[in-house]
């Protein structure tokens, strides 16, 4: 089975079908968020700092870092910010950024195998980027869209996605550093969104035998109670042989839906990590023997015969 090794300095993360679901964290990106993009632009990363904390201690196996603000100097930000990030946590990272300049900006500071997001088939971006992954020796995100656009049908993004795997080895890029993206549609907009993306993420596991991610809320855009959706759409996918996806680890819907899938699909071994999460802590006071204290103490309380 396919298996994706990407790493920090310290610690290695596997993308893989017979592993554990790998969350990526959303959150250190600028894109609609006008204070984080300010404060990124002069250099001032406290909120990049608390994100990246919060996403790790919210269950995160990895990072999305993301510095495109118009305007900026993004490769001097991304790289900036790849270096804060991994100097406060061990967890790898996604370098994010449709520049160029940038992506090889934040290469150069990083410290282990990246995940480079991302590629697109269009034949200059993959003259660009894929030099760069195998420069770096990364892994890449090929996102399944080219010249023509994003279509509809599951089965053109599918051609699309083998086009990238094999210009990839034409790089000298391994079938195993590519996770494909096959884009999420939103069901709100197009009604059979949800039966598309299990129909083609079956096909890239089965046919093509690449690990995929996504960004795993578009499903759910434009529609009331979003976190309900995506929380049942996510084990779905998984199901379906999904081995990652880029969200926010901080919606708690989300990461049950995960934790349940990997205990559905046997990544969770004896439930430890559901068992973890979830288990309420004992009672003050219930700890072991202390119930036979208070059985001993009712005898003793008892009036003699």
């Amino acid at each position: 089975m396919t298996e994706t090794i990407v790493s920090s300095a310290t610690r290695e993360v596997v993308i893989g079908f017979n592993r554990p679901f790998v969350i990526i964290g959303e959150r250190i990106n600028p894109t609609g968020r006008k204070l984080l993009a300010a404060e990124m632009a002069v250099g001032d990363y406290s909120r990049v700092e608390a994100d990246a904390r919060a996403q790790v201690a919210a269950g995160a196996h990895m990072l999305d870092v993301n510095a495109g603000i118009p305007m900026a100097d993004e490769p001097r930000i991304l790289a900036e910010s790849i270096q804060l990030v991994q100097s406060i946590t061990d967890v790898p990272l996604s370098v994010d950024s449709s520049i160029v300049a940038a992506l090889e900006a934040g290469l150069e500071v990083y410290q282990g195998k990246a995940l480079v997001n991302s590629v697109t088939a269009e034949e200059d971006r993959l003259e660009t980027v894929l030099p760069l992954v195998k420069k770096y020796g990364a892994a890449v995100v090929g996102i399944s869209n080219d010249e023509t656009g994003i279509s509809e049908d599951p089965d053109v993004r599918f051609e699309v996605a083998k086009k990238i795997v094999e210009r990839a080895q034409d790089f000298g890029i391994s079938k195993s550093d590519v996770v494909i993206d096959p884009l999420i549609m939103p069901v709100g907009a197009l009604n059979d969104a949800g039966l598309m993306a299990l129909h083609l993420i079956r096909r890239l596991r089965e046919e093509l035998q690449v690990n995929t991610t996504c960004g795993a809320s578009n499903f759910s855009f434009g529609l009331p109670n979003r976190h309900g959706l995506n929380s049942c759409f996510l084990p779905m996918i998984i199901g379906a042989g999904m081995t990652s996806a880029i969200t926010n680890p901080l919606h708690e819907p989300e990461m049950t839906g995960v934790i349940g899938a990997n205990v559905v699909m046997g990544h969770d071994p004896n439930c430890q990590s559901w068992i973890k999460r979830f288990r309420e802590p004992a009672a003050e006071g219930e700890a072991a023997g202390a119930g036979g204290g208070r059985r001993r103490r009712r005898r003793e309380g008892r009036p003699s015969a």
